[in-house]
Formats: structure tokens, sequence, C-alpha cells
């Protein structure tokens, strides 16, 4: 069993890996997305709850706390902002700072997505 600290450093060693497996598999899906058809979705990762915000020491700042409205909390982290298809594959994702609402967020960030084939 790995402790959590060996997990941590693997894991950090095999990010960029991720990151290029998931962009393969997105221009993938995009392509084989002929209707082009895709729903756009954000949810919160909190970095800590809102009472340990002052010992929170990976992000500053009060751009990074949010709020959810599905659970009438507040959060302190980040956003992220997933494009999938209609079958529900992932093809593009963005992190934001929790503060940013859907649509701010969406203006800093441009998507590529191919023309539907008739």
């Amino acid at each position: 069993m790995l402790s959590k600290s060996r997990f941590n450093r693997r894991f950090h060693r095999v990010a960029d890996l991720f990151l290029i497996l998931f962009s393969l598999l997105g221009e993938t899906w995009k392509e084989l997305n002929t209707h082009s058809l895709y729903v756009l979705d954000s949810f919160p990762i909190a970095a800590c709850d809102n009472y340990r915000i002052c010992r929170c020491h990976l992000y500053r700042g009060e751009e990074w706390r949010g709020y959810q409205a599905s659970k009438k909390r507040f959060f302190y982290g980040l956003k992220i902002h997933l494009m999938i298809t209609e079958h529900g594959q992932p093809v593009e994702f963005f992190l934001s700072p929790g503060s940013y609402s859907d649509t701010s967020a969406l203006k800093a960030y441009f998507l590529t997505c191919p023309k539907a084939q008739r």
C-alpha cells in the first residue's frame, strides 16, 4: 500500500501524461461527434471549507472564495468548467478561481469546436 506522500509524488510525475492523454481523447471524440452537440457544466473543487480559509496555504485572496448555489454553501478553491459530448465523453476543460461566474469564465477561455458535418 502506498503512503499518501508516495502516491502524491508518483501522481505528480505522471500528471503531464494525463493531460496529453486527455487532449488526444478529446480531439478524437470531437471528430467522432458528427452532430457537434456539446454540454458545458462547471462544479467546484474545494481546497478547504469556509471556516478553514485562514489556514489554507494553497490559495490566497478573495477571488478563490466561491458560492455553490445547489448546496447553499461557500467554498474556497477552484471551479472546473467541462465540455462534454452528447454521449458524455469529456472533450475540453479549464480551471478558474472559485469566485468567477460561469459566464465571466467562458469569456476568458476560448473553446474549440469543429463545425457540424451535414
